[in-house]
């Protein structure tokens, strides 16, 4: 019969503890920590780092220099953002910006959605129909850009079919028409990825929920409402969450459709503004306030939309 050791507890009463190993440091998966760890050091190094040297500069009074130059760069504490939350252009593109994302949000769910349920049902094409609205989203931004413009300046194709009816100043000349038009093309732009995402997010929906829907009497659109909806909400919160990141990142459309941002600054989105004062105007310590504030904005806005589609569950 074998006997077990037991170690008595050091003088102070605590039991003394075997050396860690590897193990336990790493886990029950070290092997999932080793898959991980490329793509955690990727993340330090594209994002953690960038966004805390751009919270260093938000609040030194930093400017560009030659390498190796060393120049005096003090501490100003929240004096650039003071500057920034003082200036009417950069709140205007914040403005701007939340215009953008109340029409391009909902508009990329609703027919990301609705589109996305009529691809997954067996309709004839529907391979083809797949890849034409992903085209667009795999093309580069500056030849799409100028099919719009061909579309919709002020002697564009649009305008010459409305004839009489075309407004003046034209879609892209117009402070009030200038930002709807680019979430209409931006939306256009990137539907084709949300609608994957939902695709993907409708092969995981039972057939049976629909099967049990129509012996209860639901037509098309009551299982659309009472089973797709309900069973796509994952999906859904993922592409709110993606649609407000790569809306508040908006920076080529205005700058090429509008010629940066215009007709006086109705336009304009805070990254191409980060742009104009970091780059044209030399004043990087300002940009990255402006960044900073972004950042803190996009992330409010995420809780809030995950809350939402939690609440709603």
């Amino acid at each position: 019969m074998s006997t077990t050791t037991v170690r008595a507890p050091r003088a102070g009463g605590s039991a003394t503890r075997s050396p860690r190993t590897p193990g336990r440091l790493l886990g029950k998966h070290p092997l999932g920590i080793a898959f991980s760890l490329p793509y955690a050091v990727y993340l330090a190094v594209v994002f953690a780092y960038p966004l805390g040297l751009a919270v260093w500069i938000s609040v030194h009074r930093y400017f560009f220099a030659a390498p190796g130059a060393k120049v005096d760069r003090p501490f100003v504490g929240l004096s650039n953002y003071a500057t920034v939350l003082a200036d009417p252009q950069v709140r205007k593109a914040f403005l701007n910006v939340g215009e953008f994302l109340v029409i391009n949000v909902p508009l990329t769910v609703v027919l990301s959605l609705l589109i996305a349920s009529a691809l997954n049902k067996a309709v004839r094409g529907r391979a083809f129909l797949r890849v034409a609205y992903y085209v667009p989203y795999v093309t580069a931004s500056v030849a799409l850009v100028a099919v719009w413009l061909f579309l919709f300046n002020e002697g564009g194709l649009v305008n010459k079919l409305l004839g009489p009816l075309a407004p003046d100043p034209s879609w892209l000349t117009s402070s009030a028409l200038a930002m709807p038009i680019i979430a209409v093309f931006v939306t256009w732009k990137q539907l084709g990825f949300f609608i994957l995402i939902y695709l993907a997010a409708l092969q995981n929906v039972p057939k049976e929920m629909y099967d049990s829907a129509a012996v209860d009497g639901a037509g098309s659109v009551q299982s659309f409402r009472y089973v797709t909806v309900p069973a796509t909400r994952p999906a859904t919160a993922l592409v709110v969450i993606l649609s407000i990141i790569t809306g508040a990142n908006l920076f080529t459309e205005p700058y090429l459709l509008t010629n940066g941002g215009g007709p006086d600054g109705a336009s304009a989105s805070p990254v191409l503004i980060m742009y104009q004062r970091g780059i044209e105007q030399g004043r990087p310590d300002v940009a990255a306030a402006i960044g900073v504030l972004l950042v803190i904005g996009v992330l409010v806005l995420a809780l809030v939309s995950r809350r939402v589609t939690e609440g709603n569950q």
